[in-house]
């Protein structure tokens, strides 16, 4: 087993970190809530425009985010590593990008690259860090994937933005791809230092060309860098092109044993991975650490998720849980 599997499969706990334009909507929008529905789709869910859900981007302001608070906070629970959403489907990024100016540094009055900062304190506390990235979804473009006919059902929301762009047969996966995607992510992997793995999501409407793409892509600037399943397409089995590590679906808990590979469940610790202001149905501590229990056990870790506030906060329910996991 190489170094980087090695450190994967002892790791057994990381912290996963969600947090965008939709953490300041906190899943209420013009006096109505999202009800039960995660909070990070909050925009596909109100069907919100483009132009109305870019002045987000003018109130993103987190004055309280603190990159070495988030890594001290993962560390003191026990975690081996931190994962952070990058960009989401929204298609905000939190780094600076020259492939877009949808960003936290370009777009917004916070103008700072909350990666780097992150990348810097992980740095400085030998912490590890991994990127989660949207590669498929992006509701911000008008090329974003999820416009086909067959990607299913998804609670009865659309995958992709249809409200300001309602003509599939006018969308090109390929023109969002060459022109954001992939520059965006060969940017994560050569500007943030050493990163533990990159977690990418829903893969719909990318080709295994654009999949292996991104493989190569990651893998050539950082060949330690593990790469999850959810890449999509490259599950054939080869020696080159095969994913370091299966996620399995959000909150799955398998029941069977992992006898050989790596495994890992994202989970939430509410009913939400976005911030949402009234879900307060938390895992207590205990029913925490019953599933990790259980998950590691079976040789998955877990991947247990935290939502900040719109000030860049976590919620203090979610704080006092986190300290009593140690």
């Amino acid at each position: 087993m190489r170094e980087n599997q090695k450190w994967f499969k002892e790791a057994k706990f990381g912290l996963m970190v969600h947090f965008g334009l939709y953490s300041l909507l906190g899943g209420e929008y013009r006096g109505k809530r999202m009800g039960s529905f995660i909070g990070e789709w909050i925009q596909p869910y109100f069907r919100i425009p483009n132009a109305e859900y870019e002045k987000l981007a003018g109130a993103f302001d987190p004055l309280y985010f603190d990159a070495d608070e988030w890594v001290s906070v993962a560390e003191d629970c026990g975690a081996k590593y931190l994962v952070v959403t990058s960009k989401h489907h929204e298609g905000f990024a939190l780094f600076d990008s020259r492939a877009d100016d949808f960003t936290s540094v370009k777009a917004s009055p916070f103008k700072r690259d909350l990666i780097e900062e992150l990348a810097n304190a992980c740095a400085r506390k030998n912490f590890k860090l991994g990127l989660y990235y949207s590669q498929a979804l992006d509701w911000h473009e008008k090329n974003g994937g999820g416009y086909e006919a067959d990607c299913g059902d998804n609670l009865g929301l659309p995958w992709c933005n249809d409200w300001d762009f309602p003509n599939a047969a006018e969308k090109n996966y390929t023109e969002c791809f060459e022109r954001k995607m992939y520059p965006q992510v060969e940017e994560l992997v050569k500007n943030y230092g050493d990163l533990a793995l990159i977690w990418f999501d829903t893969p719909m409407s990318i080709s295994k060309a654009q999949s292996v793409a991104l493989y190569d892509l990651v893998k050539k600037y950082q060949p330690d860098c593990l790469i999850n399943s959810r890449l999509g397409n490259i599950e054939d089995g080869t020696d080159k092109y095969k994913f370091d590590y299966r996620s399995w679906g959000d909150n799955e808990i398998p029941e069977e044993y992992m006898k050989e590979g790596l495994f890992e469940t994202p989970a939430t610790l509410n009913d939400t991975w976005g911030y949402k202001s009234y879900d307060q149905n938390w895992k207590s501590a205990e029913e925490v650490k019953r599933i990790k229990e259980h998950l590691n056990s079976r040789g998955i870790n877990y991947l247990l998720n935290v939502g900040p506030d719109a000030l860049g906060r976590f919620p203090a329910a979610a704080t006092d849980i986190l300290k009593k996991l140690k």
